[in-house]
């Protein structure tokens, strides 16, 4: 487990922007560590969340997650961690905020507080070249696919593998790996024919030359969502938001999406014309 912090770039930016003034600060917040905004996340998807070659951690969700913590005159903190341990590691206290671009389901907003704040879609990544020529779910029927376990492409890549095999098609090798980091590794290896997960990884990988995509855009409309404990994290929840929702208003929101090309959550079928905080427990 990495544990990544950073003092020093929440500290100049306390000083160049002046949220350090007591006014325009939340009172009190419940974070587990006072003062700091601990976020768990699984640095392994770039563009939106990876560490860097000098192991700096880089990409959408931490500069979301810095620029929050910077409103909310908080240190951001991370706790690099694979997703399946993340949820329950709210409940437990571990971190105070899920930020790996965790997919929002009705589900999950019965045990916690989400608050979706970007549209995805996802892809198959393949061998360079396509030399299967893959184009869809179909082309992969009998063959090893790789997803990372416990996450919304493994659940959903499975309902897909089902639905093919009902209609008398063969069934995919499905294999989870803890992160797609070991996803890709196993594409490169030869141990897998595609990798199924988000679009905006694929076209990282792609841009790279690494790998080809067979299909893009798949399943759209989904929003990512940053997570909080369902019995504790009300109020931690709604200055999220509401913080999204002043970067909304102010222009920060769309300036950092647009340079990660991701789709703003007002394209989401359900959005309700503002930035909202999901919870409906049974």
């Amino acid at each position: 487990m990495k544990y990544l912090s950073f003092k020093m770039v929440a500290i100049s930016l306390f000083i160049s922007t002046g949220f350090a003034v007591a006014e325009e600060c939340p009172k009190n917040l419940p974070t587990i560590e006072p003062g700091k905004l601990t976020m768990s996340i699984n640095a392994t998807i770039p563009p939106r969340q990876y560490i860097d070659d000098q192991g700096n951690l880089q990409g959408l969700h931490p500069d979301l997650g810095n620029e929050i913590a910077k409103r909310l005159c908080l240190e951001p903190a991370y706790m690099n961690v694979e997703f399946a341990v993340q949820i329950p590691g709210l409940a437990t206290k571990r971190w105070d905020m899920v930020n790996t671009g965790m997919y929002y389901k009705p589900e999950r907003a019965q045990i916690m507080r989400m608050v979706p704040y970007v549209v995805n879609a996802l892809a198959l990544v393949v061998e360079k070249g396509n030399p299967m020529e893959v184009t869809g779910y179909e082309s992969l029927a009998g063959e090893p696919v790789a997803t990372e376990i416990a996450g919304f492409a493994d659940n959903l890549i499975r309902t897909i593998n089902d639905e093919q095999v009902g209609k008398g098609m063969k069934s995919m090798d499905i294999k989870a790996f803890n992160t797609f980091a070991e996803a890709f590794a196993a594409l490169g290896a030869g141990q897998v024919k595609a990798v199924f997960g988000p679009d905006a990884v694929a076209a990282y990988y792609a841009e790279r030359g690494s790998f080809d995509v067979g299909a893009s855009g798949l399943n759209p409309g989904l929003p990512s969502s940053f997570g909080f404990d369902g019995k504790t994290g009300q109020r931690l929840a709604h200055a999220v938001s509401n913080v999204l929702r002043d970067m909304v208003d102010d222009g920060t929101y769309n300036k950092l999406m647009s340079s990660y090309g991701a789709t703003q959550i007002q394209f989401w079928d359900d959005y309700t014309g503002d930035v909202a905080v999901y919870y409906n427990p049974e």
